[in-house]
């Protein structure tokens, strides 16, 4: 292929052109001077000059003669005229369409093309004007020129579409400015100015646009619905005659407003989404039902176009909507029918697929795509194995269920399987064979079941069991060691007191009632998790108790974690045991720090939860009810999921052995339930765990009544009448003996029954301390046996559990009074003073 030369003549002369330099006379001149210095030098030298040195130069002189002329005769060199030859480039820019002028960045004229000369002959026919001067007369105009003037001499960019009115219609001119690098030696100080007149561009458009707004009106109006939606099933567009169909402000509308799963019944919105094989369009006609905007159902038939890309991603789809709303005639009613079932066969929440002898599916309904994971459009459900849509587990039986339904057995065992997923679900597949006829490569019809909930619910109710048993398995063992630690405590007081600290074996009897102490914590820890623990409740202020514990905190987490506190505004009160959500609260501190041994953050939030925004959440159990939350985060390690499953269990520790009893979280899980609360964690592995702590508003019925501790007794002697009924021998005896040193006449009992009958042998007696728990007859029918005597008698009762419990199962509580085993001497005695002399002072008062 041959190029033909292009002939530089045939485009029009420049208007201005850059005058040619002076650069290359001077340069002939200076060489011509050289030349006469050179010679001039020789004949002053004269003989001192060999002569074969001139003859050298003169030679070389020669030599560079003759190359000049052959690159002259080959073009190399040209002779520069007056009438400089314009280059390639400069003449592709005369013949421009479009009118070019280059200025520097003042507005300095220095070129300007043919074209340009053409625009501006009205204004001048000797020299063209600059591009502000050319439309000067046009006030509509003036804006577009001073934002290209302001480009122009700041060196930026700028396209600007200017519309002049005319007699004969607007006319429109496309204004462009830009810098020109490397012009006449100084970069940046030209810029090139471009007009091209584009009104036909621009009536071309109008028209399009014109024409378009035709077509989109009938789309709009069209006897049928319309509408397209992305492949994450965002609604793009919607014609009115569907919008008014559903109810919809087609005005207020915006692309993406809306979603698939707004305006299609049930699991439709999967069904639409699914499309077809990889790179290929699949048509349908589809049978279900739209929701209106007040919710109400319109049954239509779609004709659905989705068309899946070839790298298997969905593209837009496009669905066609025929009202099916409207009665049909007696020759439709065979159709009728068929749209029914298929509204009820997308409708139903059981997943129905068609699966051919190879197990991939062939059709399925809309709840297929939701139970399976398939609505989100990322494939396509034709052609897909059945066996992949499973876990590994279950895929064996699957296909043992399959083999038995080609070979048409009545009765085929359910499939239970896991759909894998971001959450799995739990599905219950029944499978039946059918035969084949016709063209239909159907060969079984699988019914899926999603039962996720019941299956969450049976792992919780046999979780439940299990705590529960744990529970009271804890309580009965910590009322059993109660008693035991009741009875090391107590004979330990009663030794301590016949030795003084000097003894020797003062500091042994210390040792062992120190030692009881602190079994009595461990079985407090017990009682906690057991849900039984004694507890004090009172209407507390959590920020104000959280601010009072910063400092021991602080202590406790070292200095290379940090602590930070954070208080909602008018935190509500709330009623709990201080001691024990103190207690909560430190545990909580002391497994963050331990999960941050580099070091790191713990913060302590607190804020108010409305019952609105309770109703929100997603914690499983927790009632939609007004709640005070306190947040314990840290930044340490985190925990996986099925170290989270297991934290609340008794003995369950990740420290290493001998750090810990792993009961620390089971007892705080169980301070909460007891309070009424709830507690959930949220756990990233190397990101760090956060407890949410619930607690119930507290909303006083009446003014709240200050109680005032009441003043430590000091004399506990006495000489009042005292029963104690006690199964355990050994806390009867501490007890019997610790009242006698103080005075009081002692009777004892080892049951309910001997009880009653100390009493129908000794008389009344003034105070009766019992215990809940016994055989046969327990603490609280012992109670109701003695009400019908002595109606009025003072009653103490211990045990190992919660007061809550103990009174809960009391039909009169009138004058029982609560002591919480383990008890010490000084305990039981300052409790029996106490009892006593309120007995004694309602009697004056009754005799007064």
């Amino acid at each position: 292929m041959t190029v033909a030369p292009i002939d530089e003549d045939n485009y029009p002369e420049p208007v201005v052109t850059r005058p040619s330099s002076n650069g290359a006379l001077w340069r002939v001149v200076a060489l011509s001077l050289v030349f006469v210095a050179v010679a001039v030098g020789f004949s002053m030298m004269g003989d001192t000059v060999p002569s074969d040195m001139i003859l050298l130069f003169l030679g070389l002189l020669a030599v560079v003669g003759v190359f000049c002329l052959f690159a002259l005769a080959a073009g190399l060199f040209r002779f520069a005229g007056g009438d400089e030859k314009r280059t390639l480039s400069r003449a592709i820019v005369d013949s421009m369409p479009a009118g070019a002028l280059v200025t520097d960045r003042e507005g300095k004229i220095l070129y300007a093309n043919a074209r340009y000369a053409e625009m501006t002959k009205s204004i001048s026919s000797t020299m063209p004007v600059g591009v502000p001067r050319l439309f000067a007369s046009q006030p509509e105009a003036s804006e577009a020129v001073y934002r290209l003037s302001r480009a122009a001499r700041e060196g930026r960019s700028i396209v600007e579409d200017i519309r002049i009115p005319g007699v004969s219609g607007a006319r429109w001119h496309r204004v462009s400015v830009r810098s020109l690098p490397d012009f006449d030696g100084a970069p940046g100080k030209a810029v090139i100015w471009s007009v091209e007149d584009i009104t036909r561009d621009r009536d071309a458009q109008e028209n399009f646009y014109v024409e378009l707004q035709k077509a989109i009106d009938y789309l709009d109006h069209a006897p049928a619905g319309f509408f397209s939606a992305n492949a994450r099933g965002r609604i793009q567009y919607i014609n009115s005659t569907l919008a008014d169909w559903l109810g919809y402000d087609l005005a207020a509308f915006e692309a993406g407003d809306l979603d698939l799963g707004e305006i299609v019944h049930g699991d439709g919105a999967g069904l639409l989404m699914g499309g077809g094989q990889d790179g290929t369009v699949k048509t349908e006609i589809i049978d279900l039902d739209l929701v209106r905007r007040d919710g109400t159902n319109l049954p239509v038939r779609l004709l659905h176009r989705a068309a899946r890309l070839a790298e298997g991603e969905l593209g837009e789809t496009r669905t066609l909507v025929l009202d099916r709303s409207r009665g049909v005639d007696t020759e439709e009613a065979l159709r009728a029918a068929e749209v029914r079932f298929s509204r009820f066969f997308n409708n139903t929440p059981i997943a129905i697929a068609a699966l051919d002898s190879a197990g991939r599916v062939v059709r399925t309904n809309a709840p297929f795509t939701r139970i399976f994971g398939l609505t989100s459009g990322d494939r396509g459900i034709e052609g897909l194995d059945m066996a992949s849509l499973v876990d590994e587990e279950s895929r064996r039986r699957l296909g043992i269920a399959l083999d038995e339904a080609r070979a048409r057995k009545s009765e085929i065992d359910p499939v239970d399987a896991t759909v894998p997923g971001e959450k799995p679900l739990s599905v219950r597949m029944y499978i039946s064979g059918v035969e084949k006829g016709g063209d239909s490569d159907e060969a079984a019809i699988l019914y899926a079941l999603d039962m996720t909930e019941q299956r969450m619910l049976e792992e919780q109710f046999a979780q439940g069991q299990k705590m529960q048993a744990v529970g009271q398995l804890a309580g009965g063992v910590a009322h059993d060691f109660n008693n035991v630690l009741t009875a090391i405590i107590g004979f330990s007081d009663l030794l301590l007191i016949k030795h003084k600290p000097s003894d020797p074996s003062f500091g042994d009897i210390m040792s062992i009632k120190q030692s009881a102490n602190r079994a009595a914590g461990l079985v407090r820890q017990l009682l906690a998790f057991s849900r039984r623990q004694t507890l004090r409740p009172q209407v507390l202020d959590v920020p104000q108790h959280i601010d009072d514990l910063t400092v021991l905190l602080k202590r406790l987490i070292g200095e290379h974690v940090s602590l930070d506190v954070e208080h909602g505004r008018d935190v509500w009160p709330v009623r709990a045991d201080l001691v024990q959500l103190e207690q909560v609260i430190i545990n909580l501190a002391v497994n963050a720090r331990d999960a941050m041994p580099e070091g790191g953050e713990i913060t302590l939030r607190t804020r108010n939860v409305e019952e609105a925004e309770a109703a929100t959440f997603d914690y499983r159990g927790m009632v939609p009810a007004d709640y005070v939350l306190i947040e314990v985060a840290d930044t340490g390690t985190g925990m996986p999921a099925d170290v989270m499953e297991k934290i609340f269990e008794p003995f369950f520790s990740t420290k290493e052995l001998g750090k810990g009893t792993g009961l620390g979280l089971s007892m705080v899980y169980g301070i909460i339930k007891q309070t009424g609360g709830f507690i959930y964690p949220e756990s990233e592995v190397g990101k760090g765990t956060t407890f949410r702590i619930f607690l119930p508003r507290h909303i006083p019925v009446e003014v709240e009544k200050i109680e005032k501790a009441a003043s430590p007794v000091k004399d506990l002697t006495g000489n009042e009448r005292i029963l104690i009924v006690e199964d355990e021998e050994s806390v009867r005896m501490f007890s019997a003996r610790a009242l006698s040193t103080t005075g009081y006449e002692v009777f004892e009992a080892d049951s309910g029954e001997e009880a009653l009958e100390v009493l129908a042998e000794t008389g009344e007696v003034d105070l009766i301390i019992s215990d809940v728990v016994m055989p046969e007859m327990d603490g609280p029918t012992l109670l109701t046996e003695v009400r019908k005597i002595y109606p009025d008698i003072k009653v103490i009762f211990v045990s190992g559990y919660a007061e809550e419990s103990v009174r809960q199962g009391l039909e009169d509580d009138r004058s029982v009074e609560f002591l919480p085993k383990p008890y010490s001497l000084d305990q039981i005695n300052s409790k029996v003073k106490e009892v006593l002399s309120g007995a004694r002072a309602e009697r004056t008062d009754d005799d007064a």
